[in-house]
């Protein structure tokens, strides 16, 4: 399966030095929202949808004001999965599935731009997105976002074990996709686990959010996003743990590949390993980043 990076869209939250670690304490910082579009036998499938065309034509309806200001979204329709299809000449219509690692806003705003298409979710992310049962669930799920009624497919616990990791379940009609458990950020937050070949490729969603979250010596983040991620978590204890599993995964199996929903850092290395294969018809295997942006 042929497997492209986007970002729909690239974010401007207040603060870069709080945010990436550079660039001024009143300046804008740079997030992305990394999206997968993977070509299968049985159609395109997404990983995330980002923002959509809709929170783009009325992000103040769709998105919220406290969204707006902080985060800074563009308002441009090519910064979209559909925009980003018709970069790659892909078919919005051959969109079959979806797979959001969960529904905050910023991950289920493109639902909408593909409504025939099949959306797996673990069934606690549904549960706590149909009804949410805190302000910061109120927050952070947006119905309208999936008032169009989509085709929802949900899915239990009762998994295979992958690399350690239980619970994990097989896309239908895609057994290389898989849907790993990473609870914390939200009730039912997943990764996305897709084959490569030999390895894999993981999207952890929001399970963290700077790269050197992941070194396994010396983790660190920056102090608006760890405020940030302590803060929207249901459970931070499990969110924590979480991110220990992963730094020993990534130290252990250098076989996958681990990277967030919002590190430019990490979006960046993906998208440059991209354009040297495409120049030179050869896989490129990534590495990580040094230093902050």
């Amino acid at each position: 399966m042929r497997v492209h990076h986007i970002t729909a869209p690239t974010l401007c939250p207040l603060s870069a030095t709080l945010v990436n670690g550079a660039g001024g304490l009143f300046r804008r910082g740079r997030m992305v929202c990394h999206c997968l579009v993977i070509e299968s036998d049985d159609g395109l499938i997404l990983v995330d949808t980002g923002l959509g065309t809709a929170d783009v034509a009325d992000p103040k309806k769709r998105l919220g004001t406290w969204f707006n200001t902080i985060m800074g979204p563009p308002r441009d329709p090519a910064e979209t999965v559909v925009g980003e299809l018709a970069r790659l000449g892909l078919r919005r219509e051959d969109v079959r599935h979806i797979v959001p690692t969960h529904l905050d806003l910023d991950h289920a705003g493109g639902l909408s731009d593909f409504p025939e298409a099949t959306v797996h979710i673990f069934a606690p992310e549904h549960a706590a997105a149909m009804a949410p049962a805190s302000a910061m669930e109120r927050a952070r799920y947006r119905a309208v976002q999936w008032s169009h009624g989509p085709r929802w497919l949900l899915h239990d616990r009762a998994g295979e074990t992958w690399f350690g990791f239980d619970g994990v379940r097989a896309l239908s009609g895609a057994a290389e996709v898989l849907l790993i458990p990473l609870e914390g950020h939200t009730r039912g937050h997943c990764g996305v686990a897709v084959r490569q070949g030999a390895g894999w490729l993981l999207h952890a969603g929001d399970a963290y959010f700077h790269h050197r979250e992941m070194d396994p010596e010396h983790p660190t983040c920056t102090r608006g996003l760890a405020i940030f991620q302590r803060i929207a978590a249901v459970d931070d204890t499990q969110r924590r743990q979480n991110q220990v599993r992963l730094r020993e995964l990534g130290r252990d199996h250098k076989e996958v590949q681990i990277h967030s929903a919002h590190c430019p850092v990490e979006f960046d290395r993906f998208a440059e390993a991209a354009q040297v294969e495409s120049a030179s018809g050869m896989p490129v295997k990534t590495t990580p980043a040094p230093g902050l942006l």
